[in-house]
């Protein structure tokens, strides 16, 4: 495919306009300028067409990305970089015109930010090679993987594929525009920041290095974004790509391997994705399932939505609770989980029957709706 003039296709009217939608399907915070995702109409129609001459004279130029810091479960904190409004916008109309060039390209065994794929597809994957004998696991975990992406490893890259300099030249721009934290500005001389439309695909361009490295070394692997694991059939071998692959992560590609959560350990011992996996001794295989530290995450959240002392309406909390379950259920529905769901179920009856009692307060209100519902007076 000629990749010379991609900068045109980028500024087809379909494209923008696919763009825009996307953005306001995401919503999302306000960058540096405080634009909200409602003004961008707005703002295009007044400025679309000079926006669209910057990027043909490679005068377009992207503002910060403004710092939040979320809190992890575990401690620690992951950075969140949020562009502009208008800076997504552009972003969004870029990746979409560079995604279907790079399909071609990725592993099949890689799954994260890719369309038609989910985490669901990663985890079946793993359990095939899992019950193909390979059930030592190599777990690496990549330290803080999107703040330390080298630029110009990262461009070198791209530059193999894309063609076109205008198009080299915003992605480029996009990497360096700086962040602000707390009003003061700060280089961006690493990584690319989580949070941005073109994050994502340019973490799968860095990344499919690692796939092509353990494809050649014919490992069994399946990778999640920056979430990697490596079936292998015995410790020794295990062990080996563990050194091997961290040796190639950090000398060549320039990132660095967190080696207090890096481990070897067999399918039991390991959380993938939100999932835990079991032998099945009754079908001598492994299987997955909603691992410990996701059911409790779920319950904390419905104690929440059912705390006595949130002043809604019950429905208000049921419609809550519904959202909340149909997410995680969906999200879990490859797992075996039918005993966790009963017992969540009558969890989460206990909790409503607490909300309603209270809401009846006085006891002849209490005594009316026992006997409508059927007790004996």
């Amino acid at each position: 495919m000629d990749t010379g003039s991609l900068m045109e296709q980028i500024l087809s009217k379909d494209n923008l306009n696919q763009a825009y939608l996307q953005v306001v399907r995401n919503k999302g915070a306000e960058g540096v300028d405080g634009m909200k995702y409602t003004e961008l109409k707005e703002h295009l129609a007044e400025n679309g067409e000079h926006i669209k001459e910057q990027l043909r004279k490679r005068k377009y130029k992207p503002q910060p990305v403004r710092r939040v810091e979320i809190p992890k479960p575990d401690g620690g904190i992951r950075n969140l970089g949020v562009p502009t409004v208008t800076d997504r916008f552009v972003q969004q109309a870029i990746a979409q015109v560079l995604i279907p060039i790079y399909e071609e390209q990725f592993h099949e065994h890689s799954y994260g930010f890719r369309p038609n794929r989910c985490a669901q597809q990663a985890i079946l994957k793993a359990l095939d090679m899992m019950n193909d004998g390979n059930d030592w696991i190599v777990d690496i975990d990549l330290e803080k993987f999107f703040d330390t992406v080298n630029h110009d490893k990262l461009m070198t890259l791209i530059g193999r594929t894309i063609k076109d300099g205008d198009v080299i030249s915003i992605i480029r721009k996009c990497l360096v525009s700086g962040i602000m934290i707390d009003r003061e500005y700060e280089d961006s001389i690493v990584g690319t920041p989580q949070g941005g439309n073109l994050s994502p695909l340019l973490a799968n361009i860095m990344l499919n290095e690692l796939d092509k490295e353990m494809e050649q070394r014919g490992l069994n692997f399946v990778r999640y974004a920056d979430d990697c694991i490596i079936m292998v059939g015995s410790e020794m071998s295990a062990r080996r790509v563990m050194r091997s692959l961290t040796r190639f992560i950090e000398e060549k590609l320039g990132l660095k391997v967190n080696m207090t959560k890096s481990k070897i350990d067999k399918p039991k011992g390991l959380k993938y994705l939100g999932f835990g996996f079991y032998f099945d001794s009754n079908a001598k295989q492994y299987k997955a399932k909603p691992h410990q530290v996701s059911v409790e995450k779920f319950k904390m959240k419905m104690k929440k939505l059912t705390s006595r002392s949130w002043g809604v309406s019950n429905n208000y909390k049921v419609e809550k609770l519904n959202q909340l379950i149909r997410g995680w259920i969906n999200y879990f529905r490859i797992g075996n989980m039918k005993t966790l769901c009963r017992q969540l179920d009558e969890r989460i009856r206990t909790r409503m029957r607490m909300c309603i009692w209270k809401h009846w307060k006085l006891p002849h209100t209490r005594m009316k709706h026992l006997t409508q519902l059927g007790i004996n007076k």
